[in-house]
């Protein structure tokens, strides 16, 4: 090996070691901010979205194998009172007050704007069996059968258009 050939390796393997020590300590010196209530750091949500879409693979070709019906909606509408309104709330009522302490923000799936309705059914079941790390937002694989967590896609998929009988049951007073 050339003598310029082996500094320049030199110079490339300090450049790495100093890239790697320099990381590691900004993060010992609390320099990526872990509380809920600090500001994203820069292209902080752009790398998030980037890694959960590359996490979603090709579940957005996933379909249903139960109907959107009465029934399954209904099923998952009472799913989604006992696991998921804490977070995501019910229709026309205010954020708790977890997911007002949550980072990110989770988003309201029954309020204007902020509903999954364009999501493929497949990247809703994916979600919800699978969680989004970091974001407080748990997987149900192993709690919730396929078939729940495919009623609780369903109801989100429909949340802009859900019949008055399953409406009722997210409306109903908490007991």
């Amino acid at each position: 090996m050339s003598s310029s050939m082996r500094w320049f390796v030199i110079g490339v393997v300090a450049t790495v070691l100093f890239i790697v020590i320099g990381g590691l300590t900004f993060v010992k010196m609390g320099g990526i901010p872990m509380e809920t209530t600090s500001h994203p750091l820069p292209f902080e949500e752009t790398i998030a979205k980037m890694a959960i879409r590359a996490s979603f693979g090709n579940a957005a070709q996933d379909k249903s194998p139960i109907p959107a019906d009465d029934t399954n909606l209904t099923a998952g509408a009472q799913l989604f009172i006992t696991h998921c309104a804490v977070c995501h709330g019910t229709p026309g009522q205010p954020r708790s007050a977890i997911s007002k302490g949550m980072f990110p923000p989770p988003p309201r799936l029954f309020k204007q704007g902020e509903m999954v309705t364009n999501d493929p059914e497949g990247i809703s079941y994916w979600k919800v069996t699978h969680g989004i790390r970091l974001s407080g937002m748990p997987g149900f694989e192993s709690t919730l059968s396929e078939t729940q967590r495919w009623q609780l896609a369903m109801l989100v998929k429909h949340a802009d258009a859900l019949p008055p009988a399953v409406l009722a049951v997210l409306n109903a007073p908490s007991k």
